[in-house]
C-alpha cells in the first residue's frame, strides 16, 4: 500500500488525471466500492473517500471491483477481448469457482487467459478470480458475518475449501485471524528495483528485492515461524524505511533507525550484528567475520548465515566479499551489490 506522506501527491494527480502516474497506484474509492487507475474519467471522489494502493491484487483482496469506466485491469486506451470477457464474467458472478468446462463454455483458451493476465497484472486469472471472491469475504467477516455464512455466500462447499483458499491467499485458516498475529506486506520501488517489506506495528520483519531467486520460500518461511497470517497493507516500521531507504539511495543517510526483528538462530544473529558495525562505504571478508566472532574456522557457516539473512540493505550483507577481493554471492544480484558498495563509497569520500 501506499505510505501517508504520498497519499496527498497521489491524490492530486488522481483529480489532474496526470498520464505519469498511470502504473504506479490504483485508487479505492469507499463511496463505490470500485477501485480505478489515476486517468479515470468518472467524477473525482472526495479525498476524505480514497485509498492508494501500489497494484490491482490489493484492491481485490481490499473488496474493491474494477471500475467499468476506466478499466483497471488492461493497459490504458486498450482491453484485450478475453480480458474483458473474463473480467465482466467474474463481476457477474464473483462467488463462481472456475473450471476448464467455465473456459470451453465462454470459447476462451484457458492457458491464454493465464498468460494474459500473467503479463498485464502479474497475476493468473484463476489467482485474480480467487482475490476477487476473497476480497468479498473478508468484507463479509469485517461486517460480523459468521465465518460459516461468509463460506457459503462466497460459493464454497465445505469449509475446508474454504480454509484452503483463504490460507493460498492471506496465510491462515480465517478462525485463526482474530487471534493470531498479523504481519502486513508492501511493495516498495527503489532505484535498484522494487522491494517487499513485511512488519507489524512493532518493527520490521523482512525487505528484500522481488526478483530475489527464494524469495516465496522466504516468505513461506517468515509466515511459519512467527505463525502469521501475511496480507497486503502498510504499518509504522515499513512507512519508516520506505523513507529511509529513499534517504539512502539519495545519499543522505547511512545509518538505519526502523525497528527490525531478527529472526534466526543464536549464530545466525551474531553474525548479522558483525554485519550491522561494517561502517557504510568499506567491506569484510567472510573469515574477517569469523575471526571478530572469535570462531575463524567458522567462516562457512558465516557465508550461509550471511546468504540467510532476510533484511537486505539494512543488514548489510552487501558489505561481505571474499577473502581474494573478489565480491562473491548476493541474494540481489551482483550487479546490485556492485552498485551498493560503489554508492556507499561515494557517499564517503
Amino acid at each position: 500500500m501506499i505510505g501517508v506522506e504520498q497519499y496527498e501527491e497521489y491524490y492530486r494527480a488522481l483529480v489532474e488525471k496526470n498520464t505519469e502516474y498511470e502504473g504506479v497506484f490504483y485508487v479505492g474509492v469507499k463511496t463505490t466500492g470500485v477501485f480505478c487507475r489515476p486517468t479515470c474519467p468518472a467524477r473525482k471522489p472526495m479525498f476524505k473517500n480514497c485509498e492508494f494502493y501500489e497494484n490491482a491484487q490489493q484492491a481485490l483482496l481490499a473488496s474493491f471491483r474494477p471500475c467499468q469506466r476506466c478499466r483497471p485491469l488492461s493497459h490504458p486506451n486498450h482491453v484485450p477481448e478475453i480480458v474483458r470477457v473474463l473480467v465482466e464474467a467474474v463481476e457477474h458472478n464473483p462467488e463462481k469457482r472456475w473450471t476448464g468446462q467455465d473456459f470451453k463454455q465462454l470459447s476462451v483458451d484457458e492457458s491464454t487467459a493465464r498468460r494474459q493476465f500473467k503479463k498485464r497484472f502479474g497475476m493468473t486469472f484463476v489467482e485474480y478470480a480467487r482475490a476477487r471472491r476473497m476480497g468479498l469475504a473478508l468484507k463479509n467477516i469485517r461486517k460480523g458475518q459468521s465465518i460459516i455464512d461468509t463460506q457459503l455466500s462466497t460459493g464454497y462447499e465445505s469449509s475446508s475449501g474454504f480454509r484452503d483458499a483463504f490460507s493460498r491467499i492471506m496465510g491462515a485458516a480465517p478462525t485463526l485471524l482474530e487471534d493470531g498475529k498479523i504481519l502486513r506486506a508492501s511493495w516498495i520501488d527503489t532505484r535498484l528495483g522494487p522491494m517487499i517489506a513485511i512488519g507489524d506495528e512493532e518493527a520490521l520483519h523482512l525487505l528484500e528485492f522481488v526478483d530475489r531467486r527464494g524469495l516465496e520460500r522466504e516468505v513461506e518461511r517468515l509466515r511459519k515461524r512467527t505463525k502469521s497470517a501475511i496480507i497486503p497493507g502498510m504499518t509504522g516500521p515499513i512507512q519508516s524505511i520506505e523513507a529511509e531507504l529513499t534517504q539512502y539511495f539519495n545519499g543522505s543517510l547511512n545509518h538505519f533507525k526502523t525497528p527490525i526483528h531478527l529472526l534466526g538462530s543464536p549464530f545466525q544473529k551474531s553474525v548479522w550484528e558483525q554485519l550491522m558495525n561494517i561502517p557504510a562505504g568499506e567491506t569484510r571478508s567472510y573469515l574477517d567475520i569469523a575471526k571478530a566472532l572469535g570462531k575463524p574456522t567458522s567462516f562457512r557457516a558465516v557465508a550461509q548465515a550471511n546468504g540467510a539473512n532476510q533484511l537486505a540493505i539494512i543488514v548489510p550483507c552487501h558489505r561481505v566479499i571474499n577473502t581474494n577481493g573478489d565480491l562473491g554471492g548476493y541474494g540481489g544480484g551482483i550487479t546490485r551489490k556492485n552498485w551498493l558498495l560503489t554508492h556507499e563509497k561515494q557517499k564517503n569520500c
